[in-house]
């Protein structure tokens, strides 16, 4: 085990800081949570994924060896360092040793499509890409209009003639594996390379209106807050055992992938939602913690290996997102789990309310406790800061029933939007973080959300812009007019559907569209049904999309599934 004695610990946080700081003031980082659990947790398990297991002191090596391999490879603070990979040990690790130098980790979304993620690599301008060989047809054309020098391959290279293409024609590309580039570097702890805890640590892609992702930066003190607030609400300790069932690519995994290393406890790898190795390792591992969407709790209620199965230890499970059914949360409480509610965005560092749970409910009935669960709730320990406002950013009556916009401000909320200003001031208009999602304020105080003002979609926990799919439509050439909502789904909580009008003496079927649409964009964010037909449109000619919301969600308490 590496000796590292406390005064030597210390200084390697806080060396370069005595000089400008206050003896009362520490740069807040969370890259301070892998040099503690190391310091105090150096023999204890860190990560399991499959048949490799690490130690806090050997996950802190290897942390070590990949910032010091990147600053050798010529990555420089401010850098892009862009991510593309199952949830994995080279997936947390490089949550810690991207930015240990000052870069900036860039973690995408695996599912999305291969313009998608060249436009990522392009906008953030991403000097090293860490990629799973499973996702090299998706690189090959991204390749060749970005500005990566590095190409660095989390498993053995793919036997792919467009990727050997690509980086042959790529004159500065530099291609090896992880574990050799992590060969190149040093154990040994050192340094941080941070001068400011508003640095940016990470930029996290989210559909918006516009269609075309949006970077929000999160910053190394919010990412610290935010961690801190997730293991003070999820009951996390040393001895707890979180299980990956969540993307480290989205929100870095609600900041989960520094939450868990900050509590000392063990993260468990879990690279495909799958639900035999979901019980597996609830079993073989003693899982105690899992987040997810709501489908992994529907997974998780209707998928378990026995009718009366329950769980080998108290689970505790916070979901987002639509909240599940009275049906699947009687299950799962069931099953032995305690089930938390949160919300939030991607410009919210994940989850920023939580449905904290009273004491006083316990004796209600099931179907009472399950709409008091399926609420938003209240701001976080350390981001209390939430309203609901009409449009001149007056509070509306906490009556349950008046709807306004839902705003934040505080400790997670976002940095601002990379390289796009007008849309960052646009989004913090009046001082506040406006989330675009409507909701009420009950007399309680907590907050429950009834519609969305923004034309996104969330699907599974993934976010969708309409507008996104609506171009994807339209590219079709049978098509004349089209528009998308989103419509229930008792799955996915709520999926795109395509109203379209053909032009004249044109022809194509439903499954048409669909297969069209899934060639352009990621096949979850493709409709999942088509109608034709006229759209109902103002006088000026405006599609009223509020109609056909209507239609779909006729009887329906809320427009959030």
């Amino acid at each position: 085990m590496l000796e590292l004695d406390r005064p030597t610990f210390q200084k390697l946080w806080a060396r370069d800081q005595w000089a400008r700081l206050p003896v009362n003031q520490t740069l807040l980082s969370p890259l301070a949570f892998i040099e503690r659990s190391v310091h105090v947790f150096g023999d204890k398990d860190a990560m399991v994924d499959g048949a490799r297991r690490f130690t806090y002191e050997q996950l802190g090596a290897r942390v070590y060896r990949l910032a010091s391999a990147l600053r050798l490879a010529g990555i420089e603070k401010g850098d892009r360092v862009a991510l593309l990979a199952y949830n994995s040990d080279e997936a947390l690790e490089a949550h810690f040793g991207v930015p240990q130098i000052g870069a900036v980790l860039v973690a995408i979304n695996i599912r999305l499509s291969a313009d998608e993620i060249g436009y990522i690599l392009s906008h953030c301008g991403a000097k090293a890409l860490i990629v799973h060989p499973d996702f090299a047809p998706l690189i090959a054309d991204g390749i060749a209009g970005s500005k990566l020098e590095h190409l660095i391959w989390a498993g053995d290279p793919p036997a792919s003639d467009a990727v050997a293409r690509s980086v042959s024609a790529h004159a500065s590309l530099e291609a090896q594996t992880y574990e050799q580039l992590l060969a190149t570097g040093s154990p040994e702890p050192f340094n941080l390379a941070i001068d400011d805890e508003d640095d940016t640590i990470s930029i996290n892609y989210t559909s918006g209106t516009t269609g075309r992702p949006k970077g929000v930066m999160y910053t190394h003190r919010g990412a610290y807050l935010n961690a801190l607030g997730e293991v003070y609400h999820s009951g996390m300790t040393g001895e707890s055992v979180y299980l990956w069932t969540l993307p480290m690519f989205h929100c870095n995994g609600w900041c989960y992938t520094w939450a868990v290393t900050a509590a000392g406890a063990r993260h468990i790898a879990l690279p495909k939602v799958e639900p035999k190795a979901i019980f597996d390792l609830i079993e073989r591992e003693g899982i105690t913690h899992l987040c997810g969407a709501p489908t992994v709790l529907v997974m998780i209620a209707n998928e378990a290996p026995s009718k009366d199965y329950t769980f080998p230890r108290p689970l505790r499970i916070v979901t987002a997102g639509a909240p599940p059914p009275p049906t699947v949360i009687a299950r799962i409480e069931a099953m032995g789990a305690n089930l938390t509610h949160a919300y939030g965005l991607t410009e919210t560092y994940g989850p920023h309310t939580v449905s904290e749970w009273q004491g006083k409910w316990n004796d209600l009935s099931a179907e009472e406790r399950a709409r008091l669960k399926a609420r938003q709730g209240v701001g976080f320990i350390h981001a209390p800061e939430l309203r609901v406002v009409d449009e001149q950013m007056n509070d509306v009556p906490a009556d349950g029933t008046t709807m306004g916009e839902v705003v934040m401000r505080g400790n997670n909320v976002m940095k601002g939007y990379f390289n796009d200003q007008a849309a960052t001031d646009k989004a913090f208009r009046g001082g506040w973080f406006h989330s675009g999602d409507l909701g009420v304020m009950h007399p309680d105080g907590y907050i429950e959300l009834r519609d969305r003002a923004k034309d996104i979609i969330i699907s599974g926990g993934e976010n969708i812009s309409t507008i996104e799919v609506e171009r994807a439509v339209y590219a079709h050439p049978a098509v004349l007019e089209a528009a998308v909502v989103g419509v229930p789904d008792q799955k996915w909580g709520e999926v795109p559907k395509a109203f379209v009008t053909l032009k004249p003496g044109a022809s194509a079927t439903a499954d048409d569209i669909i297969a069209f649409c899934r060639e352009k964009i990621a096949h979850f964010k493709a409709p999942k049904a088509v109608e034709f037909g006229p759209l109902p449109k103002t006088s000026t000619g405006k599609v009223q999309k509020f109609k056909l919301r209507d239609k779909e969600w006729a009887g329906r308490e809320k427009r959030i599934n």
